[in-house]
């Protein structure tokens, strides 16, 4: 068995090719198996970190231990719109070694195709969802895959479902790791609140395109997706495409066809609580997700003008370019990264 260190390279040029941030390593037996468990715990945690924080507040209320969580509920009240403000991201969760092992796994990787001036915001549409957005977080939440070298003078904030953020416990450890509500006063905080230099990341297909993840299909949904476009134009920020390939690889997904009872219950799950309920299984253990590399593409930035209260002919004229650089940014890279000449991206 060959034994070589881990060596990360990063590659950061500033001229018109792409700089691509990656990791190259010959694997022992020993860093498999950590890596296997840093993605198991990180699909454990995104499965049932919620539920057992929720289960167990409730249930320490039963106990002795009573006042535990109910000095926890009361400093809950007090902190309830810390979410929308900012959070507090700690930088040394972010920099957690397990994250490294989280993102040699696939491995992940980020291309960089053009500046980003620190002095301006950006929203970075992130496509597709897939199942878990695992590029979408080891590009954009963690310290280990080179955003920060990439791209110097930015802060990048990937926005989550709004509701994760009144889970008890849970809600502290997003806010520890530096992701946000991907609700209106939380994106206006940072895009307007924070002085510059913020890349709010915003998965645009959200989880009813997490519905449409299947090995092979690059399916986003995008056309009826227009309020990320109107929030740039009330801000004047500029809006850049960004596609995860390799996202939809990762898990099978049992399909429901439209109109079926399961197809049905999804739909109603997702209403109510505002996610789709993914039935999926992974390549081992049934929930560690398939070895394809993740290829996380950050396009170039389409110049937003800000008008306060946007026509709808403005928001569909920027709606369009968007759709038409994230077409152009999928065409370009697909060869690259793993698709063949002929391979399509449905819009839909």
């Amino acid at each position: 068995m060959m034994l070589l260190s881990p060596l990360s390279q990063f590659n950061l040029s500033y001229n018109n090719k792409p700089t691509v941030v990656s990791m190259t390593m010959t694997k022992t037996t020993r860093k498999d198996f950590l890596e296997d468990l840093s993605v198991l715990q990180w699909v454990v945690t995104f499965l049932f970190l919620g539920v057992s924080c929720t289960v167990l507040m409730v249930a320490l209320m039963f106990t002795s231990m009573w006042l535990v969580p109910t000095l926890y509920f009361i400093w809950l009240v007090i902190d309830w719109q810390t979410p929308e403000k900012g959070g507090r991201r700690k930088i040394s969760v972010r920099k957690w070694k397990v994250w490294e092992h989280y993102r040699d796994y696939f491995p992940i990787k980020l291309v960089k195709t053009a500046e980003l001036n620190p002095n301006k915001n950006y929203i970075l549409g992130c496509h597709p969802h897939g199942i878990m957005s695992i590029g979408a977080f080891g590009c954009f939440n963690i310290e280990c895959c080179g955003f920060s070298e990439a791209f110097p003078g930015m802060r990048v904030s990937l926005a989550v479902l709004a509701g994760l953020f009144r889970i008890p416990l849970l809600r502290d450890y997003l806010m520890a790791a530096g992701l946000c509500p991907v609700s209106k006063a939380s994106l206006c905080h940072l895009l307007s609140k924070s002085g510059t230099g913020n890349a709010v990341v915003i998965v645009i297909g959200g989880a009813a395109e997490s519905l449409a993840s299947h090995p092979g299909v690059q399916t986003v949904l995008v056309k009826q997706r227009k309020g990320f476009v109107r929030l740039a134009l009330e801000y004047g920020v500029d809006l850049v495409p960004v596609y995860s390939f390799g996202e939809t690889e990762l898990f099978q997904q049992v399909t429901f066809s439209d109109g079926s009872l399961g197809r049905r219950l999804q739909d109603m799950f997702k209403k109510i609580m505002g996610f789709a309920p993914c039935l999926f299984v992974g390549d081992r253990w049934a929930l560690l997700p398939s070895k394809t590399p993740i290829t996380t593409v950050v396009g170039k930035p389409i110049s937003v003008p800000q008008r306060i209260n946007p026509t709808e002919e403005e928001v569909d004229h920027y709606h369009k370019l968007y759709m038409d650089s994230l077409s152009n940014l999928f065409h370009e890279h697909k060869v690259s990264c793993g698709l063949s000449e002929s391979h399509k991206l449905c819009i839909i």
